[in-house]
């Protein structure tokens, strides 16, 4: 939140969107040991999508550490998190730039069909994670008016 606060400005977000919202953020279980602070660059983004009204794509899987100053930080269990986002179908994956080597060592079958984005700073995060707004324009069009929606049909008793 620090850092969403410190870039408000340049993240569009309006000068009272503090003072006038109180945010709370609850991690259950949080005194349970993890294995690192992973979650931090996806909590940021979330915490950004939200306060910006920009959804985050929904074919982007992303982990990394934030520093205060929104510098993306290195994480472990690089192998077991590029499985999990292979077997959910994810195509784009943004990872800690000093995480490279742990990538770049995978064997192929685990990085096929995917693209790897290796960043040092939130602001790239959100280029590639965030929707942009004439992106939204557009798919926002692309909807099917209500009660446009396909429906399947109940299939009919015959007698």
């Amino acid at each position: 939140l620090s850092y969403i606060r410190a870039n408000a400005d340049k993240l569009g977000i309006g000068d009272d969107t503090f003072s006038k919202n109180d945010i709370h953020i609850h991690i259950p279980a949080g005194a349970i040991k993890k294995d690192g602070p992973s979650a931090g660059v996806t909590m940021l983004t979330a915490l950004t999508s939200l306060l910006t009204d920009r959804p985050v794509r929904s074919d982007v899987a992303m982990t990394g550490e934030i520093s205060l100053r929104g510098m993306v930080l290195p994480v472990g269990g690089i192998k077991d998190k590029m499985l999990a986002a292979k077997r959910a179908g994810i195509t784009t994956v943004l990872l800690p730039d000093k995480n490279r080597p742990q990538i770049e060592e995978l064997e192929e079958e685990y990085k096929e069909g995917m693209s790897f984005f290796f960043l040092k700073r939130m602001d790239q995060v959100f280029l590639h994670a965030l929707v942009e707004e004439k992106e939204l324009d557009r798919l926002l069009r692309e909807q099917p008016e209500p009660g446009h929606w396909p429906t399947r049909r109940a299939p009919t008793a015959e007698a």
